[in-house]
């Protein structure tokens, strides 16, 4: 399992077939709009990273450290971010559709129009976070009741 701390290493690691980077530091790292669909992240350090437009789809995320990523327009469907800490992370746009967000930490992060649909929010910490024009349809909430609306009309989280 490679512990990779640059974006360089990642996706070149990543070109060759090599989906583990379990634990890697990528403080800071610049990874927009770049490919790692399926990977194994968890409990990567992934702070402050620029993740614009990424494709995480199906992703494993649990644990990893997501705090003040811009994450805007990410394809984040169906990953595992069990626990995640993604404490003021900016989600806005991003594709969050069937992604476990069990227990994930989301104070302050920005989740503005985020595509939510049939995803895993219980135990999730929201205190302070935008979820204006998010779609919860069909997501399970923090208290563990379905959301059945077509779009969430708060838009900050108490």
């Amino acid at each position: 399992m490679p512990r990779v701390t640059t974006a360089d290493e990642l996706l070149a690691e990543y070109a060759s077939g090599e989906r583990n980077f379990q634990e890697s530091n990528l403080v800071g790292v610049d990874l927009v709009r770049a490919t790692l669909q399926g990977a194994n992240l968890r409990g990567a350090n992934l702070s402050f990273g620029k993740l614009s437009g990424v494709n995480l789809q199906e992703a494993d995320l649990r644990g990893a450290d997501l705090s003040s990523a811009n994450l805007m327009g990410a394809n984040l469907r169906g990953a595992n971010l069990w626990e995640a800490n993604l404490i003021g992370a900016d989600l806005s746009f991003a594709d969050l559709r069937e992604a476990n967000l069990h227990g994930a930490y989301l104070w302050e992060a920005k989740l503005t129009r985020a595509q939510l649909q049939g995803s895993d929010l219980s135990g999730a910490k929201l205190g302070g976070a935008v979820l204006t024009g998010a779609d919860l349809s069909g997501a399970i909430l923090p208290d563990g009741t379905v959301q059945a609306r077509t779009s969430s009309s708060a838009s900050k989280a108490e």
